[in-house]
């Protein structure tokens, strides 16, 4: 066959194939948009969910996912940011560091269940932590642990070894160039993995089964007791999430209106979590403006 054609044949090919994952993406949003509008309204994101009667909200599910949220990353940032760090810039034993980048492979290759079951066995059960918020938040820093390292340490390694060189010349020893030079450099990365991995943990629901618990107890927002089993703020109380609702009106179908509200709560899902890429994208940006004055 000529060439020419084999290359226009081959073009034609890949912009098929290239394109064929923007149609389905639109094919989802759009579905989930037409089943999920028309039942997303103010009542519905802010009043309690009912058990055997339709008319139900998501207003604590939703709070309980962000709640949820916030707790994992500020568990998990810390961690990943430390085994990032060695990684780029401390590790000096290569069967040290073989060691801990297979563990981060092992990682993020188990599946969410075996994850969740993991958080079952060791926070539940054997820390007496029981299904709480607490529990959630501790197997999702284990589930999130190896995206935000990968984020990280590839932020790290973008900063160019002349900058490290010379944060050295200037007499700033090997922290204190990490601190002052390097991470401010790749700040703007660093924020976009992070966000970009809270909103894969908003969606998250197989690991939460087992820790967080399916029960979302009714929740006094005036009461900011935080031992209080009625507070919002209490990380020991059970806390169903978003996701895991939307898994469980539909696997009970105990509720009349069952598919209207599963429909309404994935097209919240959906957006909250396209909510936190746009986000990503645009803090990105403006750090890296406001870093560079560019």
């Amino acid at each position: 066959m000529n060439p020419k054609r084999v290359d226009k044949i081959a073009t034609i090919v890949i912009y098929i194939m290239s394109g064929t994952i923007i149609i389905i993406l639109l094919a989802l949003l759009l579905y989930i948009l037409l089943a999920g509008i028309k039942v997303v309204n103010w009542h519905f994101l802010t009043s309690a969910s009912k058990s055997f009667q339709a008319g139900g909200g998501i207003g604590v599910q939703l709070f309980n996912s962000l709640y949820l949220l916030v707790l994992s990353m500020l568990f998990s940032f810390p961690f990943a940011l430390g085994i990032a760090i060695y990684l780029t810039e401390y590790a000096q034993n290569p069967k040290l560091t073989n060691w801990i980048s297979s563990a981060i492979e092992v990682l993020s290759s188990l599946p969410s269940i075996v994850v969740g079951l993991f958080g079952f066995l060791v926070f539940v059960i054997n820390f007496h932590l029981q299904f709480s918020i607490l529990s959630g938040a501790l197997t999702l820093m284990i589930f999130n642990l190896p995206l935000l390292v990968r984020s990280m340490e590839d932020a790290l390694q973008s900063v160019s070894v002349s900058q490290r060189e010379a944060g050295l010349a200037l007499g700033l020893s090997r922290w204190e160039t990490v601190i002052h030079v390097i991470i401010p450099e790749c700040l703007p990365s660093i924020v976009t993995g992070v966000i970009l991995a809270a909103g894969r943990v908003f969606g998250e629901a197989a690991a939460l089964i087992y820790t967080a618990g399916q029960s979302a107890p009714p929740l006094n927002f005036t009461n900011w007791n935080i031992l209080s089993l009625t507070s919002p703020l209490n990380p020991m109380r059970p806390a169903e999430t978003l996701a895991v609702h939307i898994w469980k009106v539909n696997s009970e179908g105990l509720i009349p209106d069952a598919a209207a509200v599963s429909a309404g709560a994935s097209l919240v899902l959906v957006v909250v979590v396209l909510l936190f890429n746009l986000l990503a994208r645009f803090v990105g940006k403006k750090l890296y403006q406001h870093l560079t004055g560019e």
